[in-house]
């Protein structure tokens, strides 16, 4: 008997884990660093196999999300935005319209969906926040963020991915009095709001993080002139860093890792690596480069190194985690966005060029390359690697490939 209950409770454990690591959110658990392993390590001249792509998708630079081996994703069609869900053969499940979508400069969707539990979530660029059922995509409930809490909106349209911690939905409207909240994730009621995060900024296109290894758990996030740092229990503003660009546009999540975060802005403001300190209530700078100022396409921190590319610096980088000494400056590809799994750098850059590099501080060793020549508009869409398919998002298009 003992035994069978033991075994049992290795099987919840283990079905556990399985669930968790079945839900892809945005860049997988906003690291964008993927724990597979068996891929290649090398693709043919013309690129790895093109197992399928699905075109219909209408305008929009979201990513996949994944749940329960199932693919959603966003895309607008005559100023809608529509949830799509798909299986992993690239079939159309289910469709469903949830609102008018930003029309108005580089049209389409921005966030990706969040999944957790049996619901998904998303924010348009208008701002509307659904929380749908997964099973049927019934909306479960829905509110504008900028009227609800007295915001307004960006030159280029919200963006952020929903971030789910316990039963809080963390979203930052970026209104005076309610700059970042919590809602309740099952019903949309108000759980706590920081008022102005002690900053009054704007929004900034920017998805929240989670640190759950601090003393003070708490959310981290870029507001349009701030670095921030918010108790999760309650939503006081535990500190706050200035980091001001000429746009307010601060669209990367912050890097974590060994209590220091690298958080990286374009328009040619850089980067600052502040350390946590007194267990989470304040913060250092260790270093700052104005070199590593990507726009959009975020970084990865493999050991102690750091990956990524510029914005104004048109170069691929890697950067000493701990000093911020710059290892490799290199322009052989365009600039663009990152992930990382097994070993390697995959990199989607804005011309369109796919590249598959090994990851190394001694230089940008890009070992295979090929074009994206399906889909329209921005090559902007964070790519996602799940059980061996790489899929690559191009505005109308979604693409499938073989990596394993």
């Amino acid at each position: 008997m003992k035994r069978t209950i033991i075994l049992l409770g290795l099987l919840l454990v283990a079905t556990t884990t399985l669930q968790a690591q079945d839900i892809l959110q945005w860049r997988n658990d906003r690291t964008g660093i993927y724990t597979e392993t068996g891929l290649l390590k090398a693709w043919p001249a013309n690129g790895p196999q093109l197992l399928w792509n699905y075109d219909g998708l209408g305008e929009g630079h979201s990513s996949v999300a994944i749940s329960s081996g199932k693919i959603y994703l966003t895309g607008m069609a005559r100023g809608k935005g529509y949830l799509y869900v798909l299986d992993t053969t690239g079939k159309l499940l289910n469709k469903k319209e949830y609102g008018a979508e930003w029309d108005k400069s580089y049209n389409g969707t921005r966030g990706t969906v969040t999944a957790n539990e049996g619901k998904l979530y998303l924010l348009s660029g208008h701002g509307e926040l659904v929380c749908f059922n997964e099973s049927n995509l019934s909306i479960v409930w829905k509110k504008n963020i900028l009227t609800e809490y007295d915001s307004k909106n960006l030159n280029w349209g919200l963006n952020e991915s929903p971030l789910i911690v316990g039963d809080k939905l963390i979203i930052t409207p970026g209104g005076k009095a309610h700059n970042i909240v919590a809602l309740n994730k099952n019903t949309g009621t108000l759980i706590w709001t920081s008022e102005g995060a002690g900053t009054g900024d704007l929004s900034a296109y920017c998805s929240p993080l989670y640190l759950a290894d601090q003393q003070v758990p708490q959310i981290v996030t870029m507001t349009a002139k701030h670095i921030v740092g918010i108790d999760v229990s309650n939503g006081k503003k535990l500190w706050a860093f200035e980091q001001v660009n000429r746009t307010d546009v601060h669209a990367n999540t912050p890097v974590y890792g060994d209590s220091m975060l690298l958080c990286t802005s374009g328009y040619g403001k850089g980067s600052a690596m502040l350390r946590l300190t007194n267990g989470g209530r304040s913060v250092e700078q260790v270093w700052f480069s104005q070199q590593l100022d990507s726009r959009i396409g975020a970084m990865v921190k493999v050991g102690n190194y750091a990956y990524g590319s510029g914005d104004n610096n048109r170069f691929w980088f890697c950067v000493d985690w701990m000093t911020g000494e710059i290892k490799y400056k290199e322009n052989i590809l365009p600039i663009g966005n990152v992930i990382a799994a097994d070993g390697m750098l995959y990199c989607y850059s804005d011309r369109g060029d796919f590249a598959l590099a090994k990851i190394t501080p001694e230089k940008f060793d890009i070992v295979s390359r090929f074009p994206i020549t399906l889909g329209t508009n921005q090559h902007w869409a964070h790519s996602v690697i799940y059980k061996g398919v790489l899929y690559v998002r191009h505005g109308n298009t979604l693409m499938a490939y073989k990596i394993s």
